[in-house]
């Protein structure tokens, strides 16, 4: 049952979905309506969860006298054409978290499924307008064969922003194709907004598979080896269910969970299934979580459930295994396949030894996982770049702002609450980096590979079929062919000035009802790849960065090309896939020949003027660790002195700072109240310690700032620390003995000048006079 806390927690949540909803409605250039914003919203989480990826919004509903027999709000179909995802919304709209009920949840499952029927069935196609945002789905459903012999799974997500308390529901097959069903309600989407993901579960005992396994003796505090034996049965059963969900995260892409036959396996289930076990080297996969239990003959242990099962090694045996049983109806009953399987006992490094596994897991393959990972250097050099480089100011605002390169998921987030720990330094540092300027790594590779091709003599590595491919391929293919440059200050900007332009060309495109039409996610790339061939790539890019936005020219004109581009497009795919023909070269190749009658004359002047050279300044890694460290020494001196007092004090009372920790807390505030710079240990000690505090006990900081304006108030009101003063604390602390022992004996050498009253006995003496002051000492003392 959830706590006040977690409930408090969850409406406030929900409450911030709403509002952004209310603000993307506000926005001219946004608009649409609020179910369509909140499934978008939903379709991100998972997205970002590893869920699902490349969804389209797209609403559709049928309606018959009846009532309404079909509706879909968004979609998403894999590259290899595996799974589809589909996705209806139950959208409440409120700002308290308010139930949905079992009735509400059987009638949306009912009208996604029928959607999926009456496109498979043919039985709606041909009523569609070309303009319907469900036109491509629904075309390459009914038409493709491709798609028909290749799709494993449908799984359907019914999206709420209510609270669900029904059962999971039973999954059902059409046109031999099985339908999973998934309930996302708010509190779903409020658990993977805070983890990486959400762990998927498999009980093999339930499901009825015998999954035989031995572990190793070896004892560590990292992970748990075991070596299983699965069934081919227990492999095609969950590949169906889960496909790529099954593979490590991190890596999917690098993986390429591609689902294809391999024909040394294929040959081997249909003609010596019983030597499977002899030839395979198995799979590698690693869980946080096993259940065993006992064999029924008592002759060892089986795996009866396991948590967050993920195969880093050994996609390409699961697929086959299931192909070759799908197409050839091949018995896979005596297929046997041999599992190393590895528990990861320490959670808080479960992603780190997870990746690490699973790239030593592939080392035979050409780029290692790590290459691929948001840890390589440049991806770490660009955040760095992101975190010191401040955008010019927008016209009427002096503000400047960052753009914040999100490397890791969760790096935004937890960069908020490292220099946010109060509500007004949380806006501060939301208008300093603000969420609309967030860049994810998959961002980048789909704004750097649209704007310019990249050839390997003749063969085209880079264009915009593959980033309408969707974010994993194009991440791929930006990682292998276009990053290899290692980044700079230059490079950064550049990298901005794409990321404008493609997002204004998004706006520029609209939204429905209010949209140029029905594919902005193939029209925007290719209009932008078509506009940068046109130009040769002449396009002013440090004008953008300078304007932090497009000019109203260039605006009008890709609003031109993206009309041209998108009609050129439906009309010339063939069989009107126009979807699948935009994934492919030959469609870039036609597009990239027409000239459309676009006359490019009207933005001259955002083109760059090769007789005019900008003196752009490049950052050097000196002054980019220069500016890191001083953000960082900001940080520090952003809490008040009393509150590293009150650090110390927590650290004691709790145990959680050693006494070197706590010496470290009281030095750092004491230096800041005698304005002195910190030393390289104290300032890594300190950044340690404060990031401590603000995961343990961040209600700490909350009465920081009210120190600080307290201070900004009485700084009239502070006397000289003079021999007259200090003395007068001392004939006041003995006889009220509020001072520790060692602060009345430092005062009173000063007082009797045992001690000279430099200007560091006077900082530490305004410390000792600001604590007696707190228990009762008047300013107005008697002479001495």
């Amino acid at each position: 049952m959830a706590t006040n806390l977690e409930h408090l927690e969850l409406n406030r949540f929900l409450q911030n979905i709403q509002q952004d909803i209310r603000s993307s409605q506000l926005a001219e250039e946004e608009g649409g309506t609020s179910e369509q914003l909140f499934t978008q919203t939903a379709v991100d989480l998972l997205a970002d969860a590893g869920e699902t990826e490349n969804v389209r919004v797209s609403y559709d509903e049928k309606v018959l006298r009846t009532g309404v027999q079909h509706k879909i709000n968004a979609y998403a179909l894999s590259d290899n054409y595996e799974t589809l995802d589909l996705f209806i919304t139950v959208y409440k709209g409120t700002e308290e978290c308010s139930k949905v009920f079992k009735e509400e949840i059987d009638r949306a499952a009912k009208r996604i499924t029928n959607f999926f029927r009456n496109a498979v069935y043919k039985d709606y196609v041909n009523e569609i307008e070309e303009s319907s945002e469900i036109f491509d789905l629904a075309h390459t459903l009914s038409d493709s064969q491709e798609l028909r012999e290749g799709l494993v799974r449908v799984n359907a997500f019914i999206l709420t922003d209510g609270i669900c308390t029904s059962d999971s529901l039973p999954g059902q097959t059409i046109s031999g194709h099985p339908i999973y069903y998934r309930i996302v309600d708010i509190n779903y989407l409020y658990n993977i907004s805070e983890k990486s993901h959400v762990p998927i579960e498999i009980n093999f005992k339930e499901d009825g598979f015998l999954v035989p396994c031995i572990y190793s003796p070896s004892e560590n505090a990292e992970y748990q080896s075991y070596l299983a034996i699965i069934s081919g049965e227990a492999l095609v059963n969950i590949y169906e269910r889960f496909g790529s969900r099954l593979l490590e995260q991190n890596v999917r892409s690098f993986l390429q969970f591609t689902g294809k036959i391999n024909k040394g396996i294929r040959k081997t289930i249909l003609t010596e299934p019983h030597m499977f076990l002899a030839f395979n080297n198995g799979l590698a996969a690693t869980a946080e979580e096993i259940q065993l239990e006992p064999l029924p003959d008592g002759s060892g242990n089986a795996v009866a459930w396991v948590k967050d099962l993920q195969i880093v090694n050994g996609g390409q045996t699961t697929a086959s295994i299931y192909h070759t049983w799908k197409k050839d109806k091949a018995d896979v009953s005596g297929i046997f396949v041999q599992v190393k399987l590895n528990v990861v006992k320490n959670q808080e490094n479960f992603s780190s030894v997870v990746a690490r596994i699973a790239e030593y897991a592939n080392t035979q393959n050409k780029i290692s996982a790590s290459d691929l990972s948001s840890n390589s250097e440049n991806h770490i050099l660009l955040e760095k770049l992101s975190r010191t480089t401040w955008a010019p100011p927008v016209a009427g605002k002096s503000q400047q702002t960052r753009w914040f390169y999100d490397r890791a998921r969760g790096q935004y987030k937890t960069a908020m609450l490292k220099e946010g720990f109060t509500p007004a330094k949380r806006k501060a540092f939301e208008l300093k980096n603000p969420k609309q300027q967030v860049l994810t790594k998959e961002d980048l590779a789909k704004y750097i590979n649209t704007y310019q091709e990249v050839y390997d003599g003749k063969k085209l590595l880079i264009g915009p079929h593959y980033v309408v491919r969707g974010n994993q391929k194009n991440y791929i293919q930006f990682m292998h062919h276009n990053f290899g440059t290692k980044p700079d200050s230059i490079f950064f900007e550049d990298a901005v000035a794409k990321a404008i332009l493609f997002r204004a060309a998004e706006k520029v495109y609209g939204v429905k009802p209010n949209a140029i039409g029905d594919m902005r996610y193939i029209t925007v790339p290719y209009a932008i790849a078509w506009l940068g061939y046109q130009l040769n790539y002449r396009l002013d890019l440090y004008k953008i960065w300078k304007a932090q936005s497009i000019s109203e020219k260039l605006r009008d004109k890709l609003r031109e090309v993206m009309m041209c581009v998108e009609t050129y497009i439906k009309a010339n795919a063939p069989g009107s896939l126009y979807g699948e023909w935009a994934k492919k070269e030959d469609c870039w190749t036609a597009v990239r020949k027409q000239d459309f009658g676009v006359s490019l004359n009207s933005i001259a002047k955002d083109l760059e003027d090769k007789g005019t050279s900008y003196k752009r300044a490049r950052i050097s890694e000196d002054e980019m660790a220069s500016a890191e460290k001083k953000a960082l020494q900001d940080r520090l001196k952003s809490v008040h002195p009393k509150t590293w007092d009150k650090i110390e004090e927590w650290g004691k009372a709790t145990g959680k700072l050693s006494q070197y920790q706590r010496n470290i807390a009281r030095t750092i505030g004491m230096n800041f109240t005698r304005n002195r710079e910190l030393s390289e240990i104290e300032f890594n000690n300190g950044q340690q310690i404060l990031d401590l505090v603000i995961e343990e006990a961040s209600e700490i900081l909350f009465d920081t700032e009210e120190f600080f304006e307290r201070d900004a108030a009485a700084v009239t009101e502070i006397p000289e620390i003079s021999l007259k003063l200090i003395q007068a604390v001392v004939k006041w602390d003995k006889k009220n003995r509020k001072l520790r022992d060692f602060e009345y004996r430092f005062m009173a050498d000063l007082a009797t000048e045992k001690k000279a009253l430099t200007d560091w006995h006077m900082a530490l003496a305004l410390r000792n006079y600001e604590k007696a002051k707190r228990f009762g000492f008047s300013e107005i003392f008697e002479e001495v």
